[in-house]
This record gives C-alpha cells, structure tokens and sequence, in this order.
C-alpha cells in the first residue's frame, strides 16, 4: 500500500513502552509467567507473538465474580456456578486409569461432591483440606447425584487479591495450550501481570480530535477495561471504542483505495451506446426488461462514458437477468470499436454463455468465439490471431482467457462472472490485456448482505438487480425424509408425464467411510431401478468426467432426450434449462444455505411451476433443521444470505477469501455491528472529503497506524 503514502514523507512513529520493562513490539517471553515454551504455545496456536498481540487477544466471554451460589442452589441448568466454602474429605477411586479423586464441598446449606479425572496429583498438591476455596464449574449429574467435575478452586485470600473487577474474563485456549498449563486461568494471570507494568495511558491510535468528537474512550483504558471491566458499562464503551476503531480503518482503507483509483487510472471512454445495442434492444430484445435491468444499464452506461476505469459489482439473485445485462454492455462495448470478453468459472457455463450469446446475437453479425481448456490447438492459434487483428467481437471462456499467449488488439470491458471462483492475482491478468486498464463489471448470482459487501467489496460500486422478470413463478421448496422416497418418486413421474424434466443432486460421487451422506453412484443405480429404460432416460454429470463427456450428458438434457439429471454440485452454477421443473438435493443438510439457494435457481427458469424437494435423514443437526426450514420459507436470496452468515459467520461465506479486511478483527463482527461499521465508513468518508490525501498533520496518525496495520496489502481495486 506505499501508494498511499508517497505524499506523506514524514509521519510521527509510535512508540509503546512499558513503564520500565518493555516495547509492545518485544516478544511476549519477557513477561512474567510466560517464559519461551509459553510464547511457542502463543505463536503457534494464537498467533500471539508481542506484547501488543497478546493485549488484543480479547476475552469471549465474562464471569460474573460477584454473585456466589449455596449448595443449596446449585442445579444442572446454570452454565457455570460460583461457591464458597471448606474442602476436605479428599478421596482415590478407582484403579489404574481408572482412578479418579473425589471431595466433599460444603457450605452451611450443604454439601456437594467435587470430581477430578486428570491432574490429580495437581489438585492434591495444591489443596489443603480444611481450608475454605472459592470454586467455579458446570454442575452435573454423576452417579446418580449432582456434582461438579473439574472445578476451578481458589484460596479465598488469593481471590480477593486479584484485580478488583466484577467481570472476570473468560479466553479461548486450545487443547495443545492446555496440555502445556496455558489455560483460560493462566492467560488471565499474565494479563493481569502485563496491565499491572505498563502505564495507564498508552499512546493513541485515532486522531485527538476524532477521540473527542465521537466522545470515545481512550485507548489504554479501553484495553484495561475490555479485559477486566469494571462494570457492564465501561464493558460496553470499551468494547465500542475497539471495534468503531477497527470498522473505522476498514472503511478508511477501502475508501482511499477506491478514490485512489478513480484519480489515477484513465479508462476507455465509451462515448456513445452505439448501433449494435441500439438494435438488439429496438430488434431483437426476447422480452421487455425490468426495471431493475434498466436501472443497472444506465448505471453502467453512465460509468463507462466517465473516462474513468468502471469497476463495479454486478449483483442479481438467481434469475434475475444478470447475463442479459452483461451481453448487452458488452454490445456498448463493440459499439465504440472495442471487444469484449465474459469470463466463467466452469467450461460447462462458459460454453452455456456462449451458446446463450451466439443464438440472441445471431442477427447482428458480430464474432463471438469460445475459448476454454478443452479448446485444440488449431483453433486456439486461429483465435490468437483473430484477436490480435480484431476481427473477435466478444470471447468467452474459462480461466484460459487470462493465459499470456491470449492478446487482444483492442479490449475494452471484461465481465467476470461468479467471481468469488476466481483468485484477486487471476483477475488482474485480464487488467493488464491492454494498454489503458479495461472496465471491469464482476457479477455474483449469490446475493451479498449489504453489511457484507460494505467490506468484501467496499471499494467498488455496487449495481443491484432486485427483481425477477414478470411471468416468473416462486419454486415451491419442501422438506423430505429419506423414508418418503416412494411418494417424491411417483411425484417425479407425474411431472416427467407432462413432459418435464428433473434434476437430482449429490453430495458426492461415491460412498465415504468418513461421511454418511448419500452419494451418486448408490443413488444412480436406485434411480435406474425406479426409472428404467426405454420409458426413461438419464444424463449423469460430475467433476471427475472429462469434459467431452460433460457436455455430451448436459447436450442430451438440455435437448429433453433424457428426463432426468443426475449431478454433484457441477450444475450448481448458470446451467440454464426452462423445462426443468424438479430440483432433488439429496442430503441436503449437508450443504449450506447459499449453495442450496443456487441449486434451487436451477428450476422455475421457465413459466411452469417448479419444485425443489430437499431430503435428508431423520438425524438432522440444530444446525442443518435450521437451514432447511429457512430454505421451506423464502426464496428471497438476500434474506438466505443473511441468515447463512448469522449461521456460520462472515468469514465462511463464499467471496470472503478476497474481503476488504487485510487484517484479522479481534473484537468486531460485521454482522452484530453493521451499525458501527456504517458510522466508521460515514466518518471515513468526511475524513477523506477534507483531506484526500490524509496531509494534513492532525491525520498523520492514521496514516502511520493504517501502514502498521496493513504492511503488505496490495491494491486490487482496480480488478476487484
């Protein structure tokens, strides 16, 4: 990112320092209690490798210290009890690797048993019998009666010795850690250690007058507080002040890079539609747009008519007429003596693509080529040579488009669709496909919770299609047990009798030891039984075919010489047959919510009523139920997504891979606080109103703490 600091030669340095010890850039094995095998533990499982890592490395969860339990009160429902009172009694169980020790925890209420399966001879060490003990754990049920395994106990003199704070804090640890005694406890130990040696007021990392305007707690008691609050509401505005902060510089860094590129990058003005948009949309149209369609185009016309490089993202539920947009763009293209070229994830959906274009074209006399991996030899240096000459219109292809041997003589606009499929570094090789960097429009038919996109795409423009085309029908979507096969089968006939046809999905292509989900092959060969020849016929497609066979199974489909589709998740992308009325997923708790969400999309593309039937066993996880019962209610794309990100969070979500976040957020999640994030981004904005350079003194402190933060971050704006 030293783009973003040319204009700025000098900028204040940093320093945090310990009141005597250390810098918060030393290594954490100086601390006390560390010690080198620690900080491996540290750095291996953490990666906490400074003092400053470790005091970001932020509590999940708090322990209120101040309310204590009676034996009397202690039930299973409570998560974890608290309790004071005299241990003694101590007695081995057991035998061998069996033995186990036992307590008597008593207060004037009465008694309990303590259990302990490991570190035994710890425990006999370390607790005196007679003497009363703070103790905190799960109760549970053993042996017939409650007790609690495993408790934490402490002297009462040394608890009341620690900081004092009501909120004691709870740290995620791993297994290896705690094998090596770097527990939940033992990092609250060394906190309390580091917080007790540095001073009370660190250094800044917002500007003073950000500080003071949005009324924010200062740094050094933010991070005192986050990890030992004094109370529920220094909790809250501690833990605001870290996450506004890095939401803050999330946005700051998206927004310099996006204005970066609309001051530096020059693009192809494309000074007119042109004739061959204007008649495909007066001649050739196949039915009227939608206004979200037109709004889309304009959007776009208006941006490649700037001068500028247009990078925008194109977003459209399933349906929604993306394909339509981008060809007719691409006409806008060829209309300003350009090419264009659409690029796809799949050979199966860039040779759908190009049938798609080349039968809508047809009548305007253009150049369209395909190029993929299957392409031969020949054909490919016939190609090279068109494009070098320009006599290729629009290419469409796979990621063979990005090959150095593939000039253009003139390309002016890229379309890249599902572009989560391609890496960030692929996708600038087609930047580089001319002198001046050509338009890129990406397009995601997976919808992208706005709260999401403000950080994987928070540097581009963004254009919505948020509308189906009229005529078309919701799918039906209901949920099957294995156990009802024979009525979805019967089903399955009646539909095929009015001349549909049926896609049946798989997880995977053959059985798994280490998954009980149905497969392909099993299912094949229980399909053919229900549905034998010659009254029915059925294609088979999956990864591990070769790509003639592909085509030739998905030809044979889209033809309606077979009825039924058999497939893994290869057709979860752009596979495009109206008279398909039937999606089957089998297993369908095995997939996440967006992925059935395009599956799903592979039905309802034409005016008859479609179905999509999701079956599974009747083990079901919270989890998958969940899944399958938001799938049975909405079709709407952008409420799934929504839902699948509360369900397994930002970073799982398809897209997330080339996010907008170049570091890892210790405290904040877009999902809880898009609210915050919003406010960083409106405040960014201002800043960089004002200032777009961050020149001025009073923002030399972002610019240090964004180069801190985001050393090595490229900038792939321009083909993001």
């Amino acid at each position: 990112m030293d783009y973003f600091f040319s204009k700025i030669k000098k900028t204040p340095t940093i320093k945090y320092t310990f009141a005597t010890m250390v810098e918060l850039n030393q290594e954490i094995k100086f601390l006390p209690g560390v010690g080198p095998k620690k900080a491996e533990l540290f750095a291996k499982e953490l990666k906490i490798f400074t003092v400053e890592d470790l005091l970001y490395y932020f509590p999940y969860k708090y322990l209120d210290r101040t309310k204590f339990y009676t034996v009397a009160e202690i039930t299973e429902k409570e998560q974890y009890i608290q309790a004071k009172g005299i241990i003694r009694n101590f007695q081995l169980r057991g035998q061998g690797r069996k033995q186990f020790l036992t307590a008597v925890f008593s207060d004037e209420t009465g008694k309990i048993d303590l259990l302990w399966f490991k570190g035994i001879s710890f425990i006999q060490k370390n607790i005196t019998s007679g003497k009363v003990y703070v103790i905190l754990g799960k109760a549970s049920r053993y042996g017939g009666k409650i007790n609690i395994v495993h408790p934490e106990a402490e002297e009462i003199a040394k608890f009341q010795e620690k900081i004092s704070t009501a909120l004691a804090p709870s740290y995620n640890t791993s297994e290896r850690m705690k094998r090596g005694y770097l527990n939940s406890k033992t990092i609250g130990r060394i906190m309390q250690a580091t917080f007790k040696a540095i001073p009370s007021v660190t250094p800044e990392t917002l500007p003073a007058y950000l500080i003071k305007e949005l009324k924010l707690m200062p740094l050094g008691k933010a991070l005192r507080n986050i990890h030992f609050p004094e109370n529920d509401l220094t909790l809250r505005t501690a833990r605001y002040r870290i996450i506004f902060e890095e939401l803050f510089y999330v946005q700051l860094n998206l927004l310099r890079q996006k204005n970066y590129r609309k001051v530096t990058f020059r693009g192809y003005a494309f000074e007119k539609v042109g004739n061959y948009f204007n008649d495909f949309y007066d001649n050739h149209l196949p039915f009227e747009l939608t206004n979200a369609q037109k709004r889309v185009i304009k959007e776009i016309r208006e941006d490649l008519a700037t001068g500028k490089q247009c990078n925008r993202l194109l977003q459209g539920d399933v349906g929604s007429g993306k394909t339509l947009v981008a060809m007719m763009v691409m006409l806008i293209a060829v209309g300003n003596n350009f090419q264009a070229a659409l690029m796809a994830p799949t050979e199966i959906l860039a040779i759908q693509h190009f049938e798609t274009l080349t039968e809508m074209l047809a009548g305007l006399g253009l150049n369209i080529r395909l190029l993929t991996g299957s392409s031969k030899t020949k054909y490919r240096r016939e190609l090279h040579e068109e494009l070098q000459n320009g006599t290729v219109d629009i290419l469409i292809g796979t990621h063979a488009l990005i090959e150095d041997v593939v000039v253009f003589k003139n390309l002016g606009i890229v379309i890249i669709d599902e572009q989560h499929r391609f890496g960030v570094a692929q996708r600038a090789k087609m930047w580089k496909k001319n002198k001046l960097p050509p338009h890129i429009i990406v397009m995601t038919a997976t919808p992208i919770p706005r709260t999401l996109s403000m950080t994987v795409y928070g540097d581009l423009d963004v254009s919505v299609i948020d509308e189906l085309p009229p005529g078309r029908k919701h799918v039906t979507t209901a949920h099957r047990y294995d156990g009802q096969r024979l009525p979805v089968f019967k089903f399955m006939k009646g539909e095929i009798a009015k001349g549909r046809q049926v896609y049946i999905v798989y997880p995977l292509i053959e059985e798994s030891e280490h998954f009980e989900y149905k497969d392909l092959e099993d299912g094949l060969e229980s399909i053919s039984r229900a549905f034998p020849p010659p009254q029915y016929a059925i294609s088979v497609l999956h990864g591990r075919m070769k790509p003639a066979e592909k085509r030739k199974s998905m030809d044979l489909f889209v033809k309606g010489t077979t009825q039924i589709m058999v497939a893994t998740t290869v057709i979860e992308v752009g596979v495009n047959v109206p008279n398909a009325t039937i999606m089957i997923i089998e297993s369908a708790d095995r997939f996440g919510l967006s992925q059935l969400h395009q599956l799903r999309g592979r039905v309802g593309r034409g005016a008859d009523q479609s179905y999509c039937i999701l079956m599974t066993s009747f083990k079901l996880s919270a989890d998958g139920r969940k899944r399958i019962k938001i799938m049975t209610q909405t079709n709407d794309g952008f409420k799934i997504s929504e839902e699948d990100m509360k369900l397994r969070g930002p970073g799982d979500i398809e897209g997330t891979q080339q996010s907008g976040i170049p570091f890892d957020l210790k405290a904040a999640n877009i999902v809880r606080d898009a609210e915050i994030m919003q406010h960083g981004r409106n405040i960014a904005n201002d800043i960089l109103e004002k200032d777009p350079d961050l020149s001025l003194p009073k923002n030399h402190i972002l610019v240090a703490r964004m180069k801190k933060m985001m050393p090595s971050s490229k900038n792939w704006s321009p083909v993001s």
